[in-house]
């Protein structure tokens, strides 16, 4: 995830900027998750992510494909966080601007964000016990953004701040493998 201080200042001025409408609508988790889970999906599709940013494209166009994947579906504060960024021609940078919105509103709740990678979506008590290790684990309570991966394979591959830990089914293979060859 985001290390805010790091991050490109006019990707935290956006996050800001989201944040505090969001926080004004008292939906500022529920923001936080659709944006989060919208930008995976951007970057998991090309040909979306190339149309949002294309600047050929008239952005009356871009923001009718953002309405039309989450208007009704998405709280009305999260398709204007969408088309706002759009509109400013950063469709590029809304995995950064998302990031960084988990970011911010996690330290505002004295959270830390973990970014889980899983082969599968989890149910609610998946997330829930994941949640709880996780927080047990760093020693203070996180929000869990979960991302489906199918690189992962298997198993679970967490990051909180700088820390990774790689339980997936691909990483135990390469260890079995790494060992095999050592002997």
């Amino acid at each position: 995830m985001t290390d805010i201080a790091t991050t490109d200042p006019v990707v935290v001025s956006y996050a800001r900027a989201i944040l505090e409408v969001a926080r004004a609508e008292g939906a500022l988790e529920r923001v936080e998750d659709e944006l989060f889970r919208f930008a995976r999906s951007v970057e998991g599709n090309r040909e979306l992510a190339d149309r949002l940013a294309d600047p050929s494209t008239d952005t009356g166009a871009k923001l009718g494909v953002v309405t039309d994947l989450l208007g009704g579906r998405a709280h009305p504060a999260t398709v204007s966080a969408v088309a706002y960024v759009v509109q400013a021609g950063r469709a590029r940078q809304l995995p950064a601007v998302a990031d960084a919105l988990a970011a911010l509103g996690a330290e505002s709740r004295s959270h830390s964000v973990a970014e889980v990678r899983t082969a599968t979506p989890l149910d609610g008590q998946q997330e829930r016990r994941l949640t709880s290790a996780i927080g047990r684990a760093v020693g203070r309570e996180v929000d869990v953004r979960v991302v489906v991966d199918p690189d992962v394979v298997g198993g679970l591959v967490v990051k909180v701040g700088d820390t990774v830990i790689d339980g997936s089914l691909a990483r135990r293979l390469a260890d079995l493998r790494a060992a095999l060859t050592r002997s």
